[in-house]
């Protein structure tokens, strides 16, 4: 016996284009105890999908369910804002027009400066020395990367025991 109709219709169905009828033909012949062996591959989905049409609620089913939304019951807390919780929305804008304002006041100085100046001034003699000796310069460098040190030391304390506070 020639299955070719099955066949196509089962392209059909894995590809999503059968319509209602179509698949009921193809549960019906699936439904036969007698299935061609090529095509008995098959035969375990439809048996299962005809098993799973049957399976349905309890009749109590509706009792459970109302008798488990009664026995929990949902307790709303309420949140405590506090005031920087609740103006962090107005730091977030703050910030943000701050960062824009900034980067708009960058590009207007760096458009300003170029259309003023003819490029960059390489020339030895626009520069002069801060310093007197190389020594003073060193030493000066010196003093500024300990400040920045002895800073961010300071930060690092400051973080660390806030955190303590914190219980983080």
């Amino acid at each position: 016996m020639d299955y070719k109709y099955i066949e196509q219709l089962l392209e059909r169905y894995w590809d999503c284009e059968t319509s209602v009828e179509e698949e009921r033909i193809l549960r019906d012949f699936f439904a036969q105890a007698e299935v061609p062996a090529h095509l008995a591959v098959h035969k375990s989905l439809f048996d299962y999908q005809r098993a799973e049409a049957t399976v349905g609620l309890s009749d109590d089913f509706d009792a459970r369910v109302l008798a488990q939304v009664e026995q929990t019951e949902t307790a709303v807390r309420a949140r405590r804002l506090t005031l920087s919780r609740r103006l962090r929305p107005l730091f977030r804008a703050a910030a943000a027009v701050a960062i824009v304002s900034l980067l708009g006041m960058a590009a207007q100085h760096s458009f300003k400066r170029s259309a003023t100046s003819e490029g960059w001034d390489y020339s030895v003699a626009g520069y002069s020395d801060s310093y007197s000796t190389p020594q003073a310069a060193l030493d000066s460098c010196i003093k500024v990367l300990e400040f920045v040190q002895d800073g961010l030391k300071t930060a690092v304390v400051d973080s660390a025991h806030s955190s303590k506070i914190s219980g983080k």
